[in-house]
């Protein structure tokens, strides 16, 4: 496995190394993946490095092989939080904000995606497969492969792939293009992503395509969609334990027991549509469809790459937002939204979840958008209702949710409306249908459905696990 990150966060104490287990959706899906297998994991430990200075050596760690790569203060301003995510993040998202390009940011991005592919093959056994992860990595493929033909090579993106018109705008379009090509297998979240990648191959590099593939070098390249999802049974099992249970109904009891809890969790993203759901709550509240304390929202808006310009001025806007509904709205002690600009552990957004009327759910653009999954894992009891939008990737399989434009300010606040005054009983149908769709196609089924379209068997069961 190759990712930015490993699965782990490199701790300095007192001049003492030690690892801890990071948190992120990436990690959660892929650990039981690799672990199954005993498989090595490389990736960027966390801590900045100084220039020059070795990586640490690869080590065992809740059973992988864990194989650092060093990224420098100067790489992770140019590499991640330049060409990754000022260039090719907005770009793939629909361009919602304007993309940034800067030739020293490709060149830090290429020079980090060389040093990735070789520790892959440095790593990798003969005739090994070797699964690489998402934007950051785009052209660790080819690198790969020129390095180690031997090589099965599958890429995985998480992230949207974009149209041929908004992917010609980029600068060493093809030089990426060709980097995903060294892959036998490109996998999407979407099947319209799929076809994307299709298109640009013959647009861009005149290729032919084959069937659900594309001829280069004498190598069929396939593509295709395998819709990532999350580990049901163990968000199923959080939501049904006594803490989370108590934590849920002590959630409600702070905010003073609302007819109506309305719940956002997102990263602090301008691709979330954070802002238009706030507006569109303001309306309903000026228009007295909803009112405090009847109804009231919360927001978690966790810190993401606060660096970036475009984070900082979202930030601003979100707060000023949040200001303005709770200064006309709210009153004393009882604010109209509840924002919280924090982390929060696993348990305690179960208990979010469980306690929640209903989620929202609006991205402007989302490859997939797992805390969708999350929340109709978490109701066991069938409550909640779930307002989605059409441009998450979730949305092509969790039909049964209030889906919405949410660019159309009146379209999200009439889905939110629904989703309020839905049926009990229609409700529970809903979330059953939703429910049953997601424990058949969990995250072992994406990473097994993935590997076997790569030629890659299932590892074998242990003993405890068959008897399981």
């Amino acid at each position: 496995m190759v990712a930015n990150r490993l699965p782990v966060d490199e701790v300095i104490n007192d001049g003492e190394r030690s690892w801890r287990r990071s948190p992120g959706g990436l990690v959660t899906a892929l650990h039981p993946v690799l672990a199954a297998r005993r498989g090595t994991w490389v990736g960027w430990s966390g801590r900045a490095a100084e220039p020059g200075e070795p990586a640490p050596e690869a080590f065992e760690h809740d059973q992988m092989r864990l194989r650092p790569v060093n990224l420098t203060t100067d790489d992770l301003e140019r590499y991640y939080e330049g060409f990754a995510n000022s260039s090719l993040w907005p770009l793939y998202h629909d361009a919602v904000e304007t993309p940034f390009y800067k030739r020293s940011w490709w060149e830090a991005y290429r020079r980090v995606n060389q040093r990735f592919a070789e520790a892959a093959a440095d790593e990798a056994a003969p005739q090994a497969t070797v699964w690489v992860q998402d934007y950051q990595l785009q052209l660790v493929p080819a690198m790969l492969r020129a390095l180690r033909p031997d090589l099965k090579i599958g890429f995985f993106l998480h992230i949207p792939f974009p149209p041929v018109e908004l992917f010609m705008q980029l600068p060493r379009r093809a030089e990426v293009l060709r980097g995903l090509l060294g892959a036998d297998l490109v996998g999407f979240q979407r099947p319209l992503a799929a076809q994307n990648f299709l298109r640009l191959t013959r647009h861009l590099l005149g290729l032919r395509p084959r069937g659900a593939g594309v001829e280069v070098d004498d190598r069929l390249v396939h593509a295709a969609a395998f819709p990532i999802s999350i580990d049901v049974l163990q968000i199923e099992e959080l939501a049904s334990t006594p803490h989370v249970l108590a934590r849920s109904a002590q959630i409600r009891k702070e905010l003073g027991d609302p007819k109506m809890l309305i719940l956002g969790v997102d990263r602090l993203d301008y691709t979330k549509g954070i802002e238009q759901r706030f507006k569109a709550f303001r309306e309903l509240l000026s228009e007295n469809r909803l009112s405090v304390p009847d109804a009231v929202m919360v927001q978690v808006a966790t810190p993401s790459r606060e660096r970036i310009e475009h984070y900082q001025a979202l930030r601003v806007k979100v707060e000023r937002e949040v200001g303005r509904i709770n200064g006309e709205y709210g009153r004393v002690g009882v604010p109209a939204v509840h924002y919280l600009h924090q982390s929060y552990s696993r348990s305690e957004l179960v208990a979010m979840y469980c306690a929640a009327d209903v989620m929202m759910v609006t991205p402007l653009r989302d490859g997939m958008n797992l805390v969708a999954k999350e929340y109709v894992a978490a109701r066991v009891d069938l409550g909640g209702a779930l307002v989605l939008s059409e441009f998450a990737g979730a949305a092509g399989e969790l039909r049964q949710a209030f889906l919405c434009n949410p660019h159309d300010l009146q379209g999200v606040k009439d889905a939110l409306m629904r989703a309020v005054n839905v049926d009990e009983a229609d409700a529970a149908r809903r979330m059953r249908t939703m429910r049953r769709h997601l424990r058949a196609h969990d995250v072992r089924h994406w990473a097994t459905s993935f590997l076997s379209a790569l030629g890659v068997p299932a590892p074998t069961p242990t003993r405890s696990e068959d008897n399981t």
